[in-house]
């Protein structure tokens, strides 16, 4: 396989201290390494950004862009608000329950536990509205391996499904 391990995934935010503030004092998380400058080094192009990191424990990455000349921040109207979010994964329910209790005695409004089946997760909104979900796996080997040997055919039905009823 190509692809060895997540590196970072990156996201705008509209305050960068805020930003820092939320993930290194609510979530816990190691503020890395930050980067300026005032133009785009992969294009070239003007765009005075600050670009922050904070480090999970497999070593890899949550990044944030506050790029304060840019039009404000906006969400995608075609898309339900609960369709993109973020999952971290904790270790246990002991720790899921943690981090809620966490959240909410910092003022974080939280959703759930949601137990979808094969996890456990909560929800939440960070500095910029980003949605958050904490999650922990609730399945053993043998029920991961059920659902990856379903997971083919369940494409394959919701791909007859979408022709069936005329969806795109």
């Amino acid at each position: 396989m190509l692809l060895r391990k997540l590196h970072h995934v990156a996201y705008r935010c509209v305050d960068a201290v805020a930003t820092h503030d939320f993930y290194t004092r609510v979530l816990g998380m190691k503020y890395a390494a930050a980067v300026t400058n005032d133009h785009v080094p992969s294009m070239r192009a003007f765009s005075p950004h600050f670009h922050l990191f904070f480090e999970m424990a497999d070593g890899s990455y949550i990044a944030f862009f506050e790029v304060p000349v840019s039009p404000p921040m906006g969400s995608d109207p075609n898309t339900p608000d609960w369709v993109q979010h973020l999952a971290l994964e904790v270790a246990d329910e002991t720790a899921l329950m943690a981090g809620k209790a966490r959240l909410k005695s910092c003022g974080i409004d939280v959703l759930g536990p949601t137990d979808h089946g094969f996890c456990k997760s909560i929800y939440f909104r960070d500095p910029s509205g980003h949605r958050l979900e904490l999650t922990t796996r609730t399945t053993n080997a043998a029920e991961a391996t059920a659902q990856e040997n379903e997971a083919g055919p369940m494409l394959a039905a919701w791909t007859e499904r979408k022709r069936r009823e005329g969806w795109r």
